[in-house]
């Protein structure tokens, strides 16, 4: 070997021990970052005849793919399931449950004692009014039930919004850091900190739908969503489009048209082009909008509809007319039987029982259409209504399994109802919560590995001083033939 042979063998071994140095040195100052790959040095031996050395072609971004696809899945599938258990937990919180004075069954209870209370000193103005407060407060405890239903509805919409307008904006990123990637590649540079930002972006949109990433040419990316959706395959990513409803109520139905859903490149989805975009918080929030919640609303406005019922029973007020109001009424009208639907925030007092809206209390004890006081020790109404709460019977609901029960009985199947449903969806939070972290976790322990940086460090140390020494002796003998 030439001395010229020597020293550019040696000069390559330098250059190659300085490139990796500075990669080790970033490694190890990224370790935590999100979106960060390690980066290793892509080397090879120079053929002999270009005087043997070292070759640098390129950087290598070490990613497992694998891992990488199903962190994202894990992201979309603790979205999803974090978004129900916090709107479970709010139901939950708005039935109420144990002793809570302000749960439904207790507000119910203390409806009961004070018609039993009334019973015994029918001719008590006081008994009367604590019968009316107790009345009222039920009534309002539904509404304030529906109108929960119906706010965690507007909020699942409004999310819906957000997610999209983030899908979008984050879809934009990747087709410019595509652009950037396949002009920077053609240059023949590096690539990887475009990468490790594109990579960045994409983890951040996996909790709005799960998300597919597939490699193209030039160092380029597609995405599609599990359901086949296309996302982004080319120079410009397609438009998600939603528009958010103002003031939803219980009547409006995506089915009717009143709610809508995604239009994709500006077309609306069917609902079967709908299940391209299952999984995640934006599949969760329609979920909500759509179906969860209009069941919860049933299920009050049952609870409504059969306490309306129970107090206007001709049977038990005489002065009742057949299909009349009672002591509850539909907005100070008659229920109409085809519209149950919202029933629950509409339920309020008969005026004819309030003094402050021109009633007599008196109406409660002889009858809501009583003509007079009657016998002011008469307590056989107040019984007959306390025996009507109590009584075990059909719910005159469709949306109710037709078993007998009493309105307690009803009342702790719907707390029930919110305290299982949101004990399930902690559960598959839970789960999906670890999945993710143990993806993750694995997703870091296959990244950088600060020790084994170290390590690198150390024997590149050693290769340098090699090389150096190469290059030393052979100054040494340039030194010596000139002399």
């Amino acid at each position: 070997m030439s001395i010229s042979s020597a020293i550019a063998n040696a000069v390559s071994g330098l250059t190659a021990a300085s490139r990796r140095t500075e990669l080790v040195s970033s490694n190890i100052a990224n370790a935590l970052t999100p979106g960060y790959g390690r980066r290793e040095l892509d080397l090879s031996s120079r053929m002999i005849e270009r005087g043997g050395g070292v070759s640098i072609n390129g950087v290598n971004r070490m990613i497992n793919a694998g891992l990488l696809a199903d962190n994202r899945l894990a992201q979309a599938d603790v979205g999803a399931s974090g978004t129900v258990l916090a709107f479970h937990s709010a139901m939950e919180k708005a039935f109420g449950t144990g002793q809570e004075a302000s749960s439904l069954g207790q507000t119910l209870t203390a409806f009961e004692t004070s018609l039993t209370r009334a019973t015994s000193r029918p001719d008590s103005e006081i008994q009367l009014g604590n019968v009316l407060t107790a009345a009222s407060d039920l009534a309002k405890k539904l509404n304030g039930v529906s109108e929960t239903i119906q706010t965690e509805r507007a909020n699942a919409d409004r999310a819906i919004g957000k997610d999209v307008s983030r899908l979008n904006a984050g879809l934009e990123q990747v087709a410019a850091l595509n652009k950037q990637i396949v002009s920077l590649s053609a240059q023949g540079k590096d690539i990887s900190s475009l990468a490790d930002a594109r990579q960045a972006v994409i983890d951040g949109l996996a909790d709005i739908v799960p998300i597919k990433e597939v490699p193209r040419e030039d160092g380029r990316i597609a995405l599609f969503t599990t359901g086949g959706a296309i996302l982004l395959d080319g120079t410009e990513p397609s438009r998600i489009g939603f528009e958010t409803t103002p003031g939803i109520t219980p009547d409006m139905s995506v089915t009717d048209g009143s709610l809508p859903r995604l239009t994709m490149n500006g077309k609306p989805l069917t609902a079967g082009q709908m299940e391209m975009f299952d999984g995640g918080t934006i599949s969760a929030n329609f979920s909500i909008r759509d179906q969860i919640a209009p069941g919860y609303q049933q299920q009050i406005d049952a609870f409504a509809r059969d306490l309306y019922d129970r107090m206007a029973d001709p049977a038990i007020d005489p002065s009742l007319a057949a299909g009349g109001p009672g002591l509850f009424t539909d907005a100070q009208a008659a229920l109409n039987p085809t519209d149950e639907t919202g029933l629950a925030g509409r339920i309020a007092v008969t005026n004819l029982v309030d003094p402050s809206a021109g009633g007599d209390l008196w109406r409660i004890r002889a009858g809501i259409h009583a003509a007079t006081p009657g016998n002011a020790g008469d307590s056989g109404l107040l019984g007959r209504l306390t025996a009507a709460l109590s009584a075990s019977r059909l719910p005159t609901s469709d949306s109710l399994s037709q078993a007998p029960r009493s309105l307690q009985t009803l009342a702790s199947e719907l707390s029930s109802f919110g305290a299982t449903n949101r004990l399930q969806a902690e559960a598959a939070a839970l789960q999906d919560s670890t999945h993710q972290t143990s993806l993750r976790t694995a997703l870091l322990a296959d990244g950088v590995d600060t020790d084994k940086e170290m390590e690198s460090l150390l024997a590149l140390e050693r290769a340098y001083s090699a090389n150096a020494k190469v290059f030393q002796t052979a100054n040494d003998m340039l030194d010596a033939i000139l002399r």
